[in-house]
């Protein structure tokens, strides 16, 4: 029996005790800060005893294995880019409660680098920093809600966004030759890795992070115009610490040419017959491996001009369980598409060009509020019945409103505001975008590039828009140039008069092989009969934030009874109460951008089919938020608001 100690002794032996304790675990929290904030590999540099992750995801025969189990990869889309990073919580436990267990992101490479060696992972592009000012990042904040993660970090990644992620910049080399070991793209391709692989590292499964595997580059079989590239690409990735699981993926088009040794491929598709056909090449090639639908295509993508795509979710459900069945993984894709913001919409250009519209919904899984589907229903349903396990319960919707309808009362037009923005370029020749010096010699990546010059005769106007050019005699429209229509006929004049041609990047093509040819704006010499005209003066129309920054108060008057086109339009959303989530509609406007508090939403176009544009109630603000659109052709008398989108159908009624 231990004899009774005095509680003025206890004290004192626990008074001094615990003061080395308590120097050395501040000292040891003082270290692992720093290691933290320099990103070290801090890894290495604990205990063996300590380490409890070994072996990773691994293919083992026909199954997936993490660490001694076997493992189903239960896989969806969300791209946080594409959701507003006060949502991504909110998106990600609706994943969860689906019944799925891992999340798939790619990585933007022209989002993160707008400029050559300047990196951006703030605010909305915040993949992995812990910010305590901002929502815990985006992989980390998977991993706290239960979910594993499978990242894709390019560098190319396609997804429908502008030059399949690839930055603008890399194009002001006129020999450069993208997704190849071209001298030019790889230096810039390692300066990138160098930077972001920083980051994902630490990130990792056996860093204890929740990253399981990394996918190498993506679809390549359907491009293949280099057969070092892939392997360099691998290298790039192990040289940098890459330490899981490396995978392909690649859709009926490239798979045969997109096996690589010491990757697993996976597949991408829509119907259970590309699947049969598929898992027989699999099996040819990979014999017993671990199988994995990367992309089972939920949906699809719309474009400018065209129909809405629907795919019924009771074939979605069919298709899930034969994927299952046939025994795959899987990974939806999307899961939830979200919102091309701003102006980073990519394109398609096989035998027409079709630039993508705002609205990323997909007909994915969760619509583009995050809101549910008829196809999540029964997803949840199906996955629940195999997980074992309860589901955690479905969060709840985020609230939406239709606020009344708004007047923008006040304008600036595109020709008064010229003597507000930064010097235009000077240059003998038309410059193209991506060429202008401008952006700290990055040139522009996306918007609007005004091109002026002086004519002295009438005639026929012809050369190369990308993408579309409206032009304008003075202040007057005749037209527009674009892929379908090379020449416009210059009405007569007198005298000297000034040419104008407006010329928009409507998204460079993100798949296909001509995305080394997706320069923008006047591509060479743009001609009046037959002969080059000079003497340019270039304004970049970037639109960023600190575009509009130089239009204060006073430069805007009263909407005139004629406005004069194209021309911005100002006006004043106010709220009273808490903002919630609404969609805009431009009843009346033709085409366009619109931008809420300096956010821009992305662009407007009364072809469809997209008839709304989502404006997350995370930026507004209670009070006062500035409206802005800029419309090119012809404005309405109101903007209104609606609780539902318009793409052509009812998400809620599939």
């Amino acid at each position: 029996m231990l004899a009774a100690v005095p509680p003025s002794r206890a004290m004192s032996k626990w008074s001094v005790g615990r003061k080395p304790s308590r120097t050395l675990g501040l000292l040891l929290l003082v270290i692992l800060s720093y290691l933290v904030l320099r990103r070290l590999d801090w890894y290495n540099l604990v205990p063996a005893w300590l380490r409890h992750r070994q072996s990773g995801l691994q293919a083992n025969g026909q199954h997936f294995m993490l660490e001694d189990s076997t493992f189903w990869i239960f896989g969806g889309s969300v791209h946080y880019f594409r959701v507003p990073k006060e949502y991504w919580r909110d998106r990600l436990l609706k994943m969860k409660a689906c019944g799925l267990n891992t999340l798939t992101t790619y990585v933007p490479w022209n989002l993160h680098e707008p400029e050559r060696g300047k990196f951006d992972f703030s605010g909305n592009l915040d993949l992995e920093a812990a910010d305590t000012d901002l929502p815990r990042a985006f992989v980390l904040m998977a991993a706290e809600i239960g979910l594993w993660v499978i990242l894709r970090p390019g560098p190319y990644i396609c997804s429908e966004i502008d030059l399949g992620g690839l930055p603008s910049w890399l194009l002001q080399d006129s020999g450069m030759r993208l997704r190849t070991t071209y001298k030019g793209f790889t230096e810039a391709v390692d300066l990138y890795f160098d930077h972001l692989m920083s980051r994902v590292v630490p990130l990792q499964y056996k860093h204890g992070g929740p990253i399981i595997a990394v996918q190498v580059e993506n679809e390549y079989g359907s491009y293949n115009r280099d057969p070092a590239y892939m392997p360099y690409i691998k290298k790039a990735l192990e040289d940098r610490g890459i330490v899981e699981l490396l995978l392909t993926s690649d859709n009926k088009d490239g798979l045969q040419k997109g096996v690589m040794d010491g990757v697993l491929a996976t597949i991408n598709l829509q119907s259970q017959h590309e699947l049969q056909l598929l898992t027989n090449f699999l099996l040819s090639v990979q014999r017993v491996q671990p199988k994995m639908v990367m992309e089972y295509w939920t949906g699809w993508f719309d474009s400018w001009g065209g129909p809405h795509n629907i795919l019924d979710s009771s074939e979605v459900l069919k298709t899930v369980s034969a994927i299952l069945d046939a025994g795959f993984s899987i990974n939806l894709y999307m899961f939830h598409g979200g919102t091309n913001f701003g102006f980073i919409n990519g394109a398609m250009h096989f035998h027409d060009y079709k630039s993508d519209v705002t609205s990323y919904d997909y007909d994915a899984v969760l619509t583009e509020a995050g809101d549910y589907t008829a196809k999540y229903f029964k997803l949840r349903s199906f996955f629940g019945s195999i997980s074992g396990v309860p589901l955690p319960p479905q969060p709840d919707l985020l609230p939406k409103i239709a606020y009344e309808p708004l007047s923008l009362n006040f304008y600036l037009s595109l020709w008064d505001a010229l003597q507000y923005m930064e010097e235009p370029v000077n240059s003998e020749k038309p410059v193209n975008m991506e060429n202008l010096p401008i952006n700290n010699g990055n040139g522009q990546s996306f918007g609007y590039t005004l091109y002026e010059t002086t004519i002295a005769s009438s005639g026929v106007l012809s050369g190369l828009v990308r993408d579309r050019g409206q032009v304008f005699v003075n202040t007057v429209s005749i037209g527009f140039l674009d892929y379908e229509k090379k020449k416009i006929v210059i009405p007569l004049i007198q005298g000297y008069t000034r040419l104008r041609i407006l010329v928009e990047n409507r998204g460079r093509v993100n798949y296909g092989d001509n995305i080394d040819d997706q320069r923008k704006g006047l591509i060479g010499n743009i001609y009046l009969n037959d002969s080059p005209l000079k003497k340019f003066r270039i304004y970049s129309l970037d639109m960023k934030k600190s575009f509009f920054q130089r239009f204060s108060v006073d430069k805007w008057s009263p909407i005139p009874a004629v406005p004069t086109f194209p021309a911005f339009f100002l006006g004043v959303l106010s709220i009273s109460l808490s903002p919630f989530d609404t969609f805009m509609k431009l009843e009346g406007w033709e085409k366009g951008v619109v931008f809420i508090n300096g956010q821009n939403l992305g662009r407007y176009w009364n072809i469809g089919p997209q008839e709304t544009l989502y404006l997350p109630g995370a930026w507004l603000d209670q009070g006062i938020n500035q409206v802005i659109v800029f419309e090119e052709k012809m404005a309405g008398p109101v903007i209104q608001f609606t609780e539902t989108p318009h793409l052509g159908r009812n998400q809620y009624l599939d």
